[in-house]
C-alpha cells in the first residue's frame, strides 16, 4: 500500500519551555529504550517541507533559520513556554463503524452477563447489523467526526480496523473509508482487514469455514483493492482458535501484508507465542499472556499492544505492561476506541491510568503514545520522536512539563497540534 502524498509545511516553533521526547530510529525495546526521554529547556525545533531538521536547545537553531524567521520568510509558531512533545500515535482502534451500543454498557455494568446480554440483542452482532446497512458516506461522515475528536487529543496518527461487516462487501468498504479519510487527512489513518473478528451469523459454529471463506475470497480482493497494510484476527478460546489464526496468518504473510493479532485477551490460549512464530508487527490486549510467551515476542521483537481503556471499561485487571517492558520488549499504549468493549478514545485517560495502575513511569507512559506505538505500525523510522529526519509531528501543551499529562488526569492539554510542519489544531 502506498502512502499518498500529503501537504507538509516548513515551521519554526520557538519559545518551547520544555521540548519531551523520546530518541531513536528503531523500536524502543526493553526497560532502557522506553524510558528514554529527553528533555530539553529554552528548545526550538525547526521544520522543513514535513520533516525536522532541528530539535534542541534554541542557541543551536541554525543562523539561517533564525534569519528567515525574522524577515518573515518562515513560519513562526509561539510556544509561550508550554511543554512540547510528539503527536500522539493510537496504535489499535475499530473507529469506522455504524450504530451503537449503550444499553450494552449500562447492562454489563449492573453485572448482566454475557450469555443474557447476546439474548437481549447486545454483542458485535448488533454491530456488524448496523455497520452493513450503512452506506460509504455514513461511514465517511461517523469516522471523520471521530479523527476530528482525535485530532483534539492530540492524535496525528491513528491505525483503524476493519471487522464490522464479516463479509465481502462491507469489509471493503470499511477499508475504502480509511483510505478516503487518509487522504483527507490531517491525520494519518493506517489501515487493518480485521476480517476474522468475530463469526458472523451466517457461519454460526463454523469457524474453520469462515476462515476457509476470508481467506479464499475476502484476502485476494483486500490485496486487489490495496487499501490495507496489516492483517489482524481475533485469536481467542471458542472464536478463532491457534490452528486457524495460524492458516490465516500464514496466507496473509505470504500476500505481503504485515501481521497483528488480538492475542489472549480473555484465556491464555497462546495467541502472543503465535504471534512471535509468525513474527507479527504486534500482538496487542494480552491481559493473560503467560510470561512465556512474552519473553518469546521479546525475542521475535514483536511490539506488545496494551489497551488499558478497555480493561477499564469492562473492569479486568490490566494486562502486565510492566513485565513486558522488562521482559526486553517494546510497549504501545492504544485507545482501542470500538462500539462494543471500549467506546473511548481518552489519551489522557491512558496517560492517567499508565502511571497510576500499570507500573510505567511517565517517560515509559509518553514513549508507548509515541514512539512504541509507531514501531507498532512499522512507522518508527519517521514517526513517534521529534528530532532531525522525522515527520514534524507535534503538540504543543497547556502546561509548562509533560508531567501535568498525567497529574491534570483525565483533563486534554492539547493546546495546538502540528502534522508534517503544519499547523492543524
Amino acid at each position: 500500500m502506498r502512502a499518498p502524498a500529503r501537504p507538509v509545511g516548513d515551521l519554526l516553533v520557538e519559545n518551547i519551555g520544555e521540548l519531551c521526547t523520546p530518541r531513536g530510529f528503531t523500536a524502543p525495546r526493553g526497560r532502557e529504550a522506553m524510558g528514554r526521554v529527553e528533555v530539553t529547556e529554552g528548545a526550538a525545533v525547526l521544520v522543513k517541507a514535513g520533516r525536522i531538521e532541528y530539535a534542541g536547545p534554541a542557541a543551536g537553531l541554525p543562523a539561517q533559520a533564525k534569519a528567515q524567521a525574522h524577515e518573515g520568510r518562515l513560519a513562526r509558531l509561539d510556544a509561550g513556554g508550554r511543554a512540547v512533545v510528539p503527536g500522539f500515535v493510537d496504535s489499535h482502534t475499530h473507529f469506522v463503524f455504524a450504530g451503537h451500543r449503550a444499553e450494552e454498557f449500562l447492562w454489563r455494568a449492573e453485572g448482566l452477563p454475557y450469555m443474557e446480554i447476546h439474548k437481549r440483542g447486545g454483542g458485535i452482532a448488533r454491530s456488524v447489523t448496523a455497520t452493513r446497512a450503512a452506506s460509504q458516506e455514513d461511514l465517511l461522515a461517523l469516522g471523520r467526526a471521530r479523527l476530528k475528536t482525535m485530532l483534539s487529543l492530540g492524535v496525528t496518527t491513528v491505525e483503524g480496523k476493519s471487522g464490522y461487516g464479516l463479509d465481502l462487501e462491507t469489509e471493503l468498504r470499511q477499508l475504502a473509508v480509511m483510505a478516503e479519510l487518509d487522504r483527507e487527512g490531517p491525520v494519518e489513518v493506517v489501515p487493518t482487514f480485521l476480517g476474522p473478528h468475530s463469526i458472523p451469523g451466517e457461519f454460526k459454529g463454523r469457524p474453520a469455514d469462515y476462515v476457509d471463506f476470508v481467506v479464499k475470497e475476502v484476502l485476494p480482493a483486500v490485496k486487489a483493492q490495496g487499501a490495507a497494510k496489516f492483517c489482524d484476527i481475533f485469536c481467542e478460546k471458542g472464536i478463532f482458535e491457534l490452528e486457524d489464526s495460524r492458516r490465516y496468518l500464514e496466507t496473509a504473510a505470504s500476500l505481503g501484508f504485515g501481521l497483528k493479532v488480538h492475542a489472549d485477551e480473555i484465556v491464555a490460549l497462546g495467541g502472543a507465542g503465535l504471534a512471535a512464530e509468525l513474527g507479527a508487527a504486534s500482538a496487542d490486549h494480552l491481559l493473560k499472556a503467560s510470561e512465556k510467551d512474552i519473553g518469546l515476542m521479546a525475542k521475535a521483537g514483536v511490539v506488545a499492544g496494551c489497551l488499558p481503556l478497555t480493561a477499564f471499561t469492562l473492569r479486568e485487571p490490566y494486562a502486565n505492561a510492566r513485565a513486558m517492558i522488562d521482559a526486553g520488549c517494546a510497549l504501545a499504549l492504544a485507545s482501542d476506541l470500538n462500539p462494543g468493549s471500549c467506546y473511548s478514545q481518552s489519551i489522557p485517560l491512558i496517560f492517567a491510568i499508565g502511571v497510576l495502575y500499570l507500573g510505567l513511569s511517565l517517560p515509559e507512559t509518553l514513549t508507548a503514545l509515541t514512539l512504541g506505538g509507531a514501531a507498532s505500525l512499522g512507522l518508527e523510522s519517521r514517526l513517534g520522536s521529534l528530532e532531525a529526519g522525522k515527520d514534524g509531528d507535534l503538540l504543543v501543551l497547556d502546561a509548562p512539563s509533560m508531567a501535568f499529562l498525567p497529574y491534570h488526569a483525565g483533563m486534554n492539554l492539547v493546546r495546538t497540534v502540528v502534522k508534517a510542519g503544519r499547523i492543524v489544531v
